[in-house]
């Protein structure tokens, strides 16, 4: 992989542990000569994760639609920014910008991108890897909520499988790296109910 898009809340949360290894990532992305594509701000862990990349020479790209730049505040020392009209430009450009995607903690906004950028996978749209950074269980709800939509017959279980999830940054990195997309489609058959 030679670019990963990160998704990341615009706040730091209540841990200092989510924005420690926030930073990490963004070192670890940069060791490896990753290319980092994220929202573009300098605020709370989106900021964290490019100052991060930063701090190693890694090369950073921001996407940021315009009408948030005043609010998110645009990191000032990126690589390059991208500045784009809506929120919606901004997930295109970054999946079209990047080899696979990592979700850290957020909010809403983090949950929306990274669910439309798995569905995007299970439609089979992009083949990337997607993973999740689950610092200090931040997702084991999120992760039970999945395999309950498998036992109720909501999602196969070869689409969760599409989710990669680790605790730490190099075993998920080494997921991606190692990652085999399916090559069933999406729809359960009458068949498999």
């Amino acid at each position: 992989m030679k670019s990963i898009t990160v998704f990341c809340g615009s706040s730091f949360g209540s841990d200092k542990i989510y924005e420690e290894q926030a930073f990490l990532l963004g070192q670890t992305l940069a060791k490896k000569n990753i290319q980092l594509v994220y929202g573009g701000s300098e605020t709370g862990l989106m900021g964290t994760i490019a100052n991060g990349t930063l701090s190693e020479n890694g090369k950073v790209t921001g996407v940021l639609p315009q009408f948030l730049q005043s609010k998110e505040i645009a990191h000032k020392n990126l690589t390059e920014l991208i500045l784009v009209e809506t929120m919606h430009e901004r997930k295109t450009k970054m999946n079209e910008l990047c080899d696979g995607v990592i979700v850290l903690p957020g909010g809403y906004g983090t949950l929306e991108e990274f669910f439309e950028m798995i569905t995007w996978a299970q439609l089979g749209l992009h083949k990337k890897p997607i993973g999740i950074l689950n610092i200090d269980g931040f997702y084991d709800d999120l992760i039970k909520l999945v395999q309950n939509m498998v036992d109720k017959g909501f999602l196969k279980q070869v689409n969760k499988d599409m989710l990669l999830i680790s605790n730490t940054i190099d075993d998920l990195l080494e997921k991606m790296n190692t990652y085999q997309p399916p090559t069933v489609g999406k729809w359960i058959s009458k068949e498999e109910v």
